[in-house]
């Protein structure tokens, strides 16, 4: 028996639904930890929050974040505080002679005990693997507030700040100029994520560790950006927008 087409169901093409963005519960111990849209979800979350900060005035509502600090901080110790403070939540400072992490007390213990009085953990310390120790011991999140290798949170406040004086970062030619160090590194994989063009001039010797380099090289390529490498500090400065510089001795690397 011939069976007419239009007794069968039609099915109506939909558009894929995008993806809802959330963070929640998440650690942010380097750029890496995040996709690139979720850093541009971040961009438009922060600058919602600067816009109506009323309507976040309670998103921590009840809860308190404890700040450990190896490595002593102005700005890290003062915007963490205020900023948990605005967001309705608390925060407990834990400094080295209270902890001294790895001596008196373990990254296991000490992740162990906060998970069970804290909500999340903020950590400013010397090397990374501690970071990442106590994130992959704690059940609570973990943020990377500086260690000798990365610092995220800094490299995703200075892109931010550069959406806010551009429509399109990518349009801008980008140059740092220093020592290849932890503030390096978070800055060129931020850069590759989002599809930016910078140029990082360190002499020979100082050059940014080789994997993050290839990888925030990929990243870059991907997302029609570029991240180039020079021992020429006028090549990386020259028709750039923005000029990037950090000290030249990095906290507890002075030698």
């Amino acid at each position: 028996m011939h069976r007419s087409h239009a007794a069968l169901p039609t099915r109506t093409r939909q558009s894929p639904r995008k993806k809802r963005v959330t963070l929640r519960g998440r650690d942010l111990t380097s750029i890496d930890d995040l996709t690139k849209d979720e850093i541009l979800h971040l961009f438009r979350l922060t600058a919602d929050i600067k816009r109506h900060p009323k309507k976040y005035k309670r998103s921590l509502d009840g809860k308190i974040i404890a700040l450990i600090f190896e490595k002593p901080s102005l700005r890290t110790k003062t915007t963490f505080e205020v900023g948990i403070k605005q967001l309705g939540g608390d925060s407990v400072y834990l400094s080295p002679a209270e902890i001294n992490l790895g001596k008196r007390e373990s990254v296991y213990d000490v992740a162990k005990n906060l998970e069970r009085m804290v909500q999340g953990i903020m950590i400013r310390t010397f090397g990374h693997d501690i970071c990442v120790s106590m994130a992959g011991y704690a059940s609570i999140p973990v943020i990377n507030g500086l260690t000798d290798f990365e610092h995220p949170c800094q490299a995703l406040a200075d892109f931010f700040t550069l959406t806010e004086h551009t429509k399109d970062i990518r349009s801008l030619k980008l140059s740092y100029i220093g020592d290849g160090n932890n503030v390096a590194h978070s800055l060129m994989l931020t850069a590759g994520k989002v599809g930016a063009t910078m140029y990082v001039a360190t002499p020979a010797s100082y050059m940014p560790d080789v994997d993050v380099t290839r990888r925030s090289q990929k990243l870059a390529a991907e997302n029609r950006g570029k991240v180039v490498l020079t021992t020429d500090p006028l090549e990386a400065a020259h028709e750039a927008d923005l000029i990037y510089t950090d000290t030249w001795a990095s906290m507890g690397q002075e030698s």
